[in-house]
């Protein structure tokens, strides 16, 4: 004896309409005692459903989806069994991704842009008020005039920060 059609849908984890809709198109069959061996009935589930019109669980995971089967499709044809395989590769990206996230291993863009900004911001502010903190000491060392020297100083620190700003960095996504 096998599952009723509740119990099925419960165990395959998707709704009860979406195993009379598969027993209805003929997708699955219902056995003799009007029951469903579990068995039977995946090995026809997996057989006779087009993965593409199942619904993937992020928008991300069907752009992935789509780049694979476009490779697949520039290889050559690619069969149910390619496109099944290609789904469940991108399945098992998805949730490491989401497991990485969930463990904290996943680093934000956004707040990570926000804080190399905010850490350059503060270099640069350290920068500009270093000749003033410096210049009266050195020039007292080097027996010059402190504000000649703290007017030098810091028309040199500020081109070396206006060289230092043209420097561009890239962050690819």
């Amino acid at each position: 004896m096998g599952l009723s059609i509740r119990a099925y849908a419960k165990q395959r984890g998707v709704s009860e309409a979406a195993v009379r809709k598969a027993i209805k198109t003929g997708r699955i069959t219902l056995g003799a005692d009007k029951t469903l061996d579990p068995l039977v009935a995946n090995a026809q589930w997996l057989k006779n459903t087009d993965s593409s019109q199942q619904r993937s669980t992020t928008h991300a995971a069907q752009s992935i989806n789509r780049e694979v089967m476009s490779d697949l499709t520039k290889a050559g044809s690619a069969t149910f069994v390619q496109a099944r395989t290609a789904n469940e590769v991108v399945k098992a990206q998805t949730n490491r991704v989401r497991l990485a996230k969930l463990k904290s291993e996943l680093v934000d863009r956004s707040q990570a842009l926000a804080l190399v900004f905010k850490l350059a911001r503060s270099e640069r502010d350290a920068w500009l008020n270093w000749p003033a903190r410096v210049s009266a000491a050195m020039a007292v060392a080097l027996g010059v005039d402190p504000h000649t020297l703290h007017v030098q100083l810091e028309s040199a620190t500020r081109q070396h920060l206006q060289e230092l700003g043209e420097l561009r960095l890239r962050v690819d996504a």
